[in-house]
């Protein structure tokens, strides 16, 4: 496909197919997403549709496969070379032979000799050079549409048989009283210049399908396994659950799966963009295609092929860049009506110039007649917005983003106010020992000791916070001589022959355990929505512990870049009002919405959409799965469950809240660079097409030779593709 037009054809014969119920075809990519009822023609029936129309069919996408196009776009560059080069060889040849008037020595050659050798130098060129416009006009003619190349293939046809019939039959023009001029060095030059638009276009492309290909180029092609004993290298794609694979130092993980034995460190930036190795031993998840840095491990295979991780993220890459923003639809209803519209121009002109305009008139109306057709070309149309989505997803995917839709794309720029949960979102959904408070002349290391070798027996939900602690601090627990868990109040233990109790409130209370000496840190810690545990000892209060689930430590600057950028920023939760009014105000949230349960959560979201906000939901948890669905747009935290990142539009694969800022900022990019190319692609054609006609020859004596009309078009395809492609500049 070359234009919008090509993309507009596609898409309509493939949805006359019966079954089919939706269509999206992306130029850039040379993808198409179909969606159909289970009873409907068929994977062959798309290949005849598409072939019938001049196309050629590259099958259907297999996930574990290499993409084919890959291999189609590297050819097609170097076949638009070959073409190039010799299209410029002869294009000069051939306009140094059109000014033989300006070389002397070429001032005793007849000019009719002269017009036939440029004769056979531009027929190569008009129909080798520049075979693909021709073929594609001709492809576009057998359905009755026309596009991009009908118009270069009209222009320099008209250009090159009209200078043919003055090369072969003059006669004809001076029994017409027209001075015979030639026009090869006009076909010539276009065809060379348009190609040379097309060749860069399509490096551009392969630029902005940059994304896809270094994910591609990251899958491991082999896999050492162990399989009856013995050690077998096999393709990576071959792998089936439950294979037991080799991994050792330096090699790519294979597969995703799990540690089995040995310990090692891996660099999964890939991944999450996270530069620190991270700890595997024995039970711990491992993802293919991140680095084993130092130790050899053996490791189950659990995910294999499409089901991998790397995968999903290049399905979801894919699916965005294939996918179409609602901006973009604007583009193909002009785009439908736009080269019959320039076809009636150019008619128009040649009637004008021919009928009004002073000698030699059919030279003029031809040359302006093929000005218009060649300077109006459709390409940057097509490309404005395909070539930024791709790039924007790509660059949003580089940088731990991946964005399902380039709906979701345009729409995240438009967003008023960002919702976050608390737990496991906005904090780190662990409880942690913030605070240690004594009595008397007891120590915190007495404290954090004695809870330690308590709660390593425990069940309690806080216990893991105060096992931590102690652990992080370096204690090792005592043994404990008796230990009963006293539900709803704490635990009663004897270390050492002394008898001690770790509990809440109520339990210092009922086992008559004077407080008053705390009450005021006590009070302090729950204002700042901490959890008190007491401990005492021989009848005698120890001291405090304030146990919260902190805060991440970007949370506060993600919230203040948020707020920076004119965005509203709101808490829900279904914890205490306390505590969440505490966590708010540590991360600098003035709004918090508490104690509602997720079905009140998603209430919430709609009553601000109904009160005109464009709301994002932030979540990682099953509970915020109704909210992230209701929401104009969902973002769920990468390490989130699955339903969350099933519902959500844009899934951060790295646990930085900071990436939500990252995300809207390169929404607002994205939208500005489409918002570029189509301003600056349709405004070239409002002034260059009236331009081309001769609208300014009464005025200044202006007219466009059809080469240089040739290079603006050019140019404005690979503008619209460059300045896409400054979105890869952006950085998180």
């Amino acid at each position: 496909m070359s234009c919008a037009a090509c993309v507009r054809r596609v898409e309509n014969v493939l949805l006359n197919l019966s079954g089919v119920e939706s269509v999206t075809v992306n130029l850039v990519t040379g993808r198409a997403v179909i969606i159909h009822k289970d009873n409907w023609a068929g994977i062959e029936s798309i290949k005849k549709a598409v072939e019938r129309e001049g196309y050629e069919f590259l099958g259907e996408i297999v996930e574990a496969g290499e993409d084919p196009l890959i291999e189609l776009q590297e050819e097609e560059i170097r076949d638009l070379k070959r073409r190039f080069l010799v299209g410029v060889v002869l294009s000069i040849l051939i306009f140094l032979g059109s000014m033989y008037h300006w070389f002397s020595p070429l001032h005793g050659i007849p000019a009719r000799f002269i017009n036939f050798v440029l004769f056979f130098l531009a027929t190569p060129v008009v129909f080798w050079v520049g075979n693909r416009f021709i073929s594609g006009a001709l492809k576009a003619a057998r359905n009755l549409t026309m596009d991009m190349n009908t118009l270069v293939a009209v222009g320099t046809m008209v250009a090159y048989l009209y200078s043919s019939l003055a090369t072969f039959f003059p006669r004809l023009f001076y029994t017409s009283s027209i001075s015979p001029h030639v026009y090869f060095d006009s076909a010539a030059i276009l065809v060379t210049l348009i190609l040379l638009g097309r060749l860069l276009e399509s490096r551009a492309k392969r630029k902005a399908a940059s994304a896809i290909r270094r994910l591609l180029d990251l899958k491991p092609k082999t896999a050492r396994v162990l399989r009856n004993g013995a050690e077998l290298d096999i393709p990576a794609e071959d792998l089936v659950k439950g294979d037991l694979i080799l991994v050792r130092p330096g090699e790519r993980i294979p597969t995703d799966g799990v540690v089995v034995s040995g310990i090692t460190t891996v660099d999964e930036s890939m991944l999450t963009g996270e530069s620190i190795p991270v700890l595997k031993k024995p039970g711990d998840t491992v993802y293919g295609a991140t680095i084993n840095e130092r130790g050899s491990f053996t490791m189950e295979a659990r995910k294999v092929g499409a089901e991998t991780t790397l995968a999903g993220i290049i399905r979801l890459v894919e699916e965005a860049q294939v996918s179409k923003a609602p901006i973009q639809r604007l583009a193909d209803k002009v785009a439908a009506v736009f080269v019959p519209f320039v076809f009636a121009t150019g008619f128009v002109t040649f009637f004008v110039w021919y009928y009004l305009a002073p000698e030699p008139a059919m030279n003029r109306a031809i040359l302006n007649f093929v000005s218009v057709l060649v300077i109006a070309c459709p390409c940057a149309l097509g490309l404005a917005t395909p070539t930024a989505v791709m790039v924007g997803t790509g660059v949003g995917a580089e940088n731990g983003i991946l964005i399902k839709g380039s709906e979701s794309l345009e729409k995240a720029y438009k967003l008023t106010t960002i919702v976050f949960d608390k737990t496991g979102t906005l904090t780190k959904g662990k409880a942690e020992v913030t605070e240690v408070v004594t009595v008397g002349k007891v120590t915190e290391e007495e404290i954090l000791e004695m809870a330690l070798s308590m709660e390593t027996l425990s069940e309690h939900s806080l216990a893991e916070a105060i096992v931590r602690k102690g652990q992080k601090e370096g204690f090792v627990p005592e043994k404990v001589e008796s230990f009963e868990a006293v539900p709803g109040l704490g635990i009663r233990a004897q270390i050492m022959g002394e008898n001690l109790l770790l509990g809440n409130e109520r339990f210092m209370e009922e086992e008559k355990i004077p407080t008053l000496e705390v009450r005021e840190e006590v009070k302090r810690l729950t204002r700042e929505g901490k959890t008190c545990v007491y401990l005492a000892r021989e009848g005698r209060l120890m001291g405090v512990m304030g146990i919260q689930d902190v805060p991440r430590e970007e949370a506060k600057d993600a919230i203040r870049s948020l707020k920076a950028m004119g965005l509203k920023v709101v808490m829900v939760t279904g914890d205490n009002q306390r505590t969440a009014e505490a966590i708010g105000k540590e991360v600098g949230i003035d709004r918090v919405v508490a104690e509602v349960l997720p079905e009140e959560k998603a209430a919430v979201i709609t009553g601000m959409r109904e009160g005109g906000e464009v709301v994002a939901m932030v979540g990682d948890g099953i509970n915020d799965a109704p909210a992230l669905s209701v929401a104009d747009i969902g973002i769920a935290i990468g390490a989130g469950t699955d339903i969350a990142i099933e519902v959500s539009d844009i899934i951060l694969i790295k646990n930085d809240l900071r990436l939500v800022t990252a995300a809207i900022q390169l929404s607002r990019e994205t939208m500005k660079i489409i918002k570029q190319n189509l301003f600056w692609a349709l405004v070239y054609n409002v002034i260059g097409i009236p331009v081309a006609a001769g609208a300014l020859y009464p005025f200044f004596g202006i007219l466009l030779n059809p080469a240089i009309c040739a290079a603006a078009m050019a140019l404005s395809s690979f503008s619209v593709v460059t300045n896409s492609l400054r979105l890869r500049k952006l950085k998180r």
